[in-house]
């Protein structure tokens, strides 16, 4: 069985700004420790994936950024889209990339931009789902072993155990679910057969392929009119000309909600999406009032704040529950209970025509 791993790294990360920028998403950050969050996702399935097996999809733009921060990576596994499309032209754009190396590899499909505690047991799931995929044309994903009733995420609902593998079960998938209200993931967590929705997928090149051609023959379409340039000198002039034409659609609505044989493992992995600043507070020490800090601060009569203002001195006086991020061109202040309405400030500079900001 060899295994080729994917790593989806054209994200915004629009939450994070200001830090996160057009020119500096999220993914090439070191937000949670001394590492960028793309070269952790790489460290990490490294005892599984040789380099040369490591595949990078991200914006053209971030093509020098990518193999400045993993300098192991051959220029030849950059998968360098024109412009974003959403999961599903990506991902299919690079099982034609993993193809024409290998016809038979298991891709393990991962995001740059998620953390994961308990990296040895994620490993062991890893290839416990490839050895479910390349046992036939099955699509497996991770399910997380939820914690709260989060309405951030989609959610799976597992079915029948189909069998077991390294010890582990295997349910076949009964639906997906998009991000639920309060009640219902409240209900969702009590039931017990209800997972998170990681966004992690494990498939034969062949078989993600071939399911993109059954429920979206459009993309398959036009995933074929680029598939004779892979690899070769006109490949940049063909993606250019036909991947911004792709229907924008992710891989879960597109595929996994309508695919029969779509298989879930459950993980508890310690998976974290770090999807805004405050999931910051898990992965760095806080005081004994509940304030993170990064950089130099004085906190006066000041609760619960997330601050990140590194080569600054931040007073705070008499403040509770914000967010502080604090750039060379941009000062953001938000109520922690609004960080997810970060993207709207975003749409405003896009309306106001600041894109120096952006």
């Amino acid at each position: 069985m060899n295994l080729t791993a994917v790593i989806m790294a054209g994200g915004r990360g629009e939450r994070f700004w200001p830090r996160s920028r057009r020119n500096m998403p999220k993914q090439f950050l070191d937000l949670t420790g001394d590492r960028t969050m793309l070269q952790m996702t790489v460290d990490r399935i490294r005892p599984l994936v040789p380099a040369e097996r490591v595949f990078v999809a991200t914006g053209r733009e971030y093509a020098g950024l990518v193999l400045d921060q993993l300098p192991d990576l051959s220029s030849a596994n950059l998968i360098l889209e024109p412009e974003g499309r959403d999961t599903a032209p990506c991902i299919g754009l690079a099982a034609l990339c993993v193809e024409k190396v290998d016809p038979g590899a298991v891709m393990l499909v991962l995001p740059a931009d998620h953390l994961i505690e308990k990296e040895a047991e994620f490993r062991d799931l890893l290839l416990a789902a490839a050895r479910v995929a390349n046992a036939g044309d099955a699509l497996v994903t991770l399910g997380i072993s939820p914690t709260s009733p989060e309405t951030g995420y989609g959610y799976i609902q597992c079915g029948k155990q189909s069998r077991q593998v390294d010890g582990r079960p295997v349910y076949k998938v009964e639906r997906f679910t998009e991000k639920p209200d309060f009640e219902t993931a409240r209900r969702f967590l009590a039931d017990g057969e209800y997972l998170w929705n990681s966004g992690m997928f494990i498939w034969k090149a062949s078989a993600i392929r071939s399911a993109v051609g059954r429920y979206l023959p459009d993309l398959h379409a036009g995933l074929e009119e680029i598939r004779p340039a892979i690899g070769n000198p006109e490949e940049e002039e063909v993606l250019a000309a036909v991947f911004p034409r792709l229907r924008k659609v992710s891989i879960d609505y597109g595929v996994m909600e309508r695919a029969e044989e779509v298989y879930v493992l459950r993980a508890d992995i310690g998976w974290n999406d770090v999807g805004a600043w405050t999931a910051l507070e898990r992965f760095h020490e806080t005081d004994e009032r509940g304030n993170l800090l990064r950089g130099e601060g004085v906190l006066i009569d000041t609760v619960a704040c997330t601050i990140d203002a590194p080569g600054k001195l931040v007073a705070a006086v008499g403040l509770e529950d914000l967010v502080i991020v604090d750039t060379p061109d941009a000062l953001l202040v938000c109520r922690k209970d609004k960080v997810h309405e970060i993207k709207l400030v975003i749409a405003k500079l896009k309306e106001q025509g600041k894109s120096e900001y952006l």
